[in-house]
This record gives C-alpha cells, structure tokens and sequence, in this order.
C-alpha cells in the first residue's frame, strides 16, 4: 500500500510517500504566508518524484502545527505520536525521541512499536529552539550554518545564563565586547539550549536508545552540546527534519 505523510511546521512543510512501509520520496518546501499553497506544491513535487498520481495514494496523513490546513489528508496524528513512529522506524532500538524544530522542542517516550507512552514539550519560548541559534547567529555576525561548527572550536566554556531570547542577545553584545572569541560565544549558545533540552528529556524520563530528530538535529553544535547535556550517546537519522512526515506515512488508518 502507498501512504503518505504531511509535516505541516512552522518552519518548512515535510513530504513523505511511502510504498509499502519503504521510502519512495521525499519533499520539503518553506511554509510561507499562504501553508496550505505551499504544502500542495511539496506535496505534488514528491509525487512527481516517486512516478505517482494522486490517486496511487490509499491513505494521506498529516501532522505539525498546520495539519488542520493540511491539503489532501484524509486522517491526522499528533507531532508526539508522529515523533514515535517514524524514530522508532528508523531506529528500531529508541526508546526517547527527541525532536527539535524552529519553535519547539519535545521529547517523546515509546515502545518497541513505535507507540507513544507519554512525551514533555518545552514551554513555547525561542530559548528551547532553533529559533535561539538564529537570532543568537545574528548578534554573533556568523551565518546560521557555521553556528555549530564553530563551537566545536571553542576553548573553554563560557556561562550563559540567559533563557530569554532578548536577554540573550544583550548577554552575547557584552561578550563580543569583552573580547571572548566567538567560538567560545557559539558554544555557550548551544550549551544554553542543550541545557533547556535536557531538563525538559529528563522530566520525561531518558530511556535508551535516545534518538534525536528535528531541523536542529543537523547542527553538529548542538548534537555534541546535548550529548554532554545528557550524558547519553545520541542517534541521528541522515535526514533528521523528515521523521515527522515518515511517522505520520506509517501512521494506521483511523
């Protein structure tokens, strides 16, 4: 049976079609001003890619923030149960997923299924996202995508003790002004929000095998940063920002 999952985030929307629980396709776009427009666009775009018309699909799932605007579903699943699925797909062993998107950050616990136990989500504040890492790269003057392997440069640990974006920022100013190499300043950022992360996984319970999944999940920064955070090992798919979309495809007819 061909599935297919929609991951309707707040950041970028998710395609995934699947051919008898294996991966035909893959799609992603940015959400934009109109999501809905968006989400078809990806979503016909990873069809033209697997070979396949709308009607090749027997089931359309959808998740994320958006999934209520989400075009062509006919079932949904909430982004903990989605996180489950498609962790413990990719990696039969996890117990913890993790999942750390634009604006939120989550922890789900589930079993040898894919079926979610019980799951934590960080209170809405940029801090504990990806968000933070953005706004912090702007007031360090270094691009996004050299954030995380700056800080695996630094030299010696720098304390930040700002939770609040804005509080931050000034906090990184003052640094900048005192010399402290921004090597050390990228690593004192992602240890900030590795260190809301864990606190949040650990309320949770951290049951092993921890996979950590989300856009996030591709900031070698952060991964070594919540790897000290924790004290754990972490699993990390290829493709980190699809699990989302690949759980919602897996996701039973209802």
């Amino acid at each position: 049976m061909t599935t297919a999952g929609i991951d309707m985030g707040a950041r970028n929307i998710k395609v995934v079609i699947l051919k008898d629980n294996k991966i035909l396709s893959k799609g992603i776009a940015l959400s934009g001003f109109d999501q809905k427009a968006s989400a078809e666009k990806a979503f016909n775009e990873t069809l033209t890619k697997a070979g396949l018309s709308h009607d090749d699909i027997k089931r359309i799932v959808a998740t994320g923030a958006g999934k209520d605007v989400a075009p062509y579903a006919n079932s949904e699943i909430s982004m903990m149960g989605a996180d489950a699925l498609g962790g413990a797909y990719l990696f039969p062993s996890a117990r913890t997923v993790i999942d750390v998107g634009a604006e939120e950050g989550r922890a789900v616990k589930c079993d040898d299924k894919g079926k979610m136990i019980d799951f934590v989500i960080n209170e809405r504040c940029a801090a504990g996202a990806g968000t933070f890492v953005e706004a912090m790269s702007r007031a360090l003057e270094v691009k996004l995508e050299e954030m995380g392997p700056l800080s695996l440069k630094a030299e010696k640990a720098v304390p930040m003790n700002a939770q609040c974006t804005i509080f931050a920022e000034s906090e990184v100013v003052s640094l900048i002004h005192a010399k402290t190499p921004k090597a050390d300043i990228s690593k004192a950022i992602h240890d900030a929000i590795a260190d809301r992360i864990a606190s949040m996984t650990r309320r949770l319970g951290i049951q092993r095998d921890v996979i950590l999944v989300g856009g996030v999940a591709k900031n070698v920064g952060f991964i070594e940063s919540l790897k000290g955070a924790l004290g754990v090992d972490l699993l990390v798919p290829d493709d980190p920002e699809f699990v989302g979309a690949i759980g919602a495809a897996l996701a039973p007819a209802k």
